[in-house]
């Protein structure tokens, strides 16, 4: 009798072990939980895991789109969705799976390192800005901080509402350009959040778009390298690579500080990422919002070369020959004692206006004055500028941070003054004028605005050879 009982026992287990091998749970991409915003406007990606050959459906507004699993995996489409909510939707196959409290809108990743990172109860109005952050229409997610030397497939975590107990430790640029969306759009928006203080750029590519680039050092061992998320695709295989291709608006990009001392080559490297983004997302050339480094460090009284002068360079070059792309000038609210500065509203509100101008068609002005072109009168350098937005202005007594240059390319510091949209630049130092720099320093002191009340972006008219390397 108990031999009996045991090889029943045994027969059991057996047969539930088979079972469990050809059995798995229909289970969602971590991106899909309660409290989900989903893309408005264009077509939208639902996937996950079940066992091979499973049948799973989605339901969701008023479609209904079921597919076989393959590979373990499954993935169906929905249809352009009405915008608002909430909703509900429905995952079945073996097992039903109910999400609730899905919101349709806006969805943007915001990415990058540490001044990306840095949350919102460090901020320098942290207080009032926590204490206003209930917003049921903002959703936020946060992807935990994973590394991975081969691209993964899922992700841990869960979208919240926005309120005083969510927002404290979100993104406080993120926070700051969705909650600006929402006032002008008027519409659910959904930030994910996937940053890593300290990372390169080149942890945020791909193993082959590194391999593909010319002016990337990849090799597939480093040694040196202190921290594990310095090392190239670790976290494009970990933290980008499992939110493709979750439908959304654009991104926001706040990184540069760790790939200052190859400043030059940083617009090839950072021009390479964004395709590589792009071409993982499969919904083409989405907008791409980028915020260009802060002043930090000590402020030099006289002309200097400067790699994070020429990384900035790079990102205004980016900004301006990629498509759909965009940037966030921030001149103003550095630091030369911290490179985390603490004033992020400026800079995610700045993010918002630029989205809004790129990503939603406003006709607005959302950039600050650009450099466009430079003519010489005797002694005197005569600049024009794009993006006026109805006028140059001076904050402050007389215009700060130009320099100029003669054909021996010596810089020194040089007067400046607004004359209708041109700024006229002059030294009596300098008799014939060859060159002229605006905010070219580590830690530039800027003060010309557009009547947008958008800052300038600091910018050289010459091509005199870099400091630092365009290749390694």
């Amino acid at each position: 009798m108990k031999r009996a009982i045991i090889k029943s026992v045994l027969l059991l287990c057996a047969a539930m072990m088979l079972s469990s091998s050809a059995f798995a749970l229909v289970k969602p991409n971590g991106l899909f939980t309660d409290d989900a915003v989903l893309q408005r406007n264009i077509a939208v990606p639902v996937w996950g895991s079940a066992a091979n050959g499973e049948s799973v459906t989605v339901k969701f507004q008023d479609q209904e789109v079921s597919t076989v699993t393959k590979g373990g995996e499954w993935l169906v489409w929905l249809k352009p969705l009405k915008t608002g909510g909430p909703f509900e939707m429905t995952i079945s196959g073996e097992n039903t799976i109910n999400l609730h409290n899905i919101l349709v809108g806006e969805v943007w990743i915001c990415s990058g390192q540490s001044n990306m990172e840095f949350r919102l109860n460090l901020d320098a109005n942290a207080k009032k800005a926590i204490a206003g952050s209930t917003d049921p229409d903002l959703r936020l997610y946060t992807v935990p901080n994973v590394v991975s030397d081969v691209p993964l497939n899922d992700v841990n975590s869960s979208w919240q509402k926005c309120n005083p107990a969510t927002s404290a430790d979100f993104s406080a640029v993120g926070y700051y350009f969705g909650s600006s969306l929402r006032k002008s759009l008027g519409v659910p928006v959904g930030l994910i959040n996937t940053s890593w203080g300290g990372s390169p750029a080149e942890a945020w590519m791909s193993r082959l778009t590194l391999k593909n680039n010319p002016v990337t050092n990849f090799v597939d061992e480093l040694k040196g390298i202190k921290h594990v998320h310095y090392h190239p695709s670790v976290l494009y295989n970990a933290m980008i690579s499992p939110l493709q291709p979750y439908a959304i608006a654009g991104a926001i990009w706040y990184q540069g500080e760790t790939n200052a001392n190859h400043g030059y080559r940083y617009r090839y490297v950072l021009d390479g990422m964004i395709q590589n983004w792009r071409t993982g997302w499969k919904q083409g050339d989405f907008p791409f919002l980028i915020v260009q480094l802060a002043p930090f460090t000590a402020i030099d009284t006289q002309p200097v070369e400067s790699p994070w002068a020429e990384t900035r360079e790079s990102q205004l070059y980016v900004s301006q020959h990629t498509s759909k792309a965009g940037m966030a000038v921030i001149t103003d609210v550095g630091d030369p004692n911290d490179i985390h500065p603490r004033q992020k509203q400026p800079v995610g509100e700045r993010l918002a206006i630029a989205a809004r101008g790129i990503a939603y068609g406003e006709q607005i002005v959302y950039s600050g004055p650009v450099y466009k072109s430079m003519k010489v009168d005797v002694d005197r350098a005569i600049l024009s500028f794009d993006s006026v937005g109805g006028g140059l202005v001076c904050k402050g007594k007389a215009l700060t941070g130009f320099t100029i240059a003669g054909a021996d390319r010596k810089l020194y510091n040089a007067n400046a003054q607004i004359v209708g949209d041109t700024v006229v630049v002059s030294s009596p130092d300098v008799k014939a004028p060859v060159a002229v720099r605006f905010g070219w320093s580590n830690c530039p002191v800027v003060n010309l605005w557009n009547r947008a009340d958008l800052p300038a972006s600091p910018f050289r008219t010459d091509d005199f050879p870099t400091i630092t390397p365009w290749k390694n």
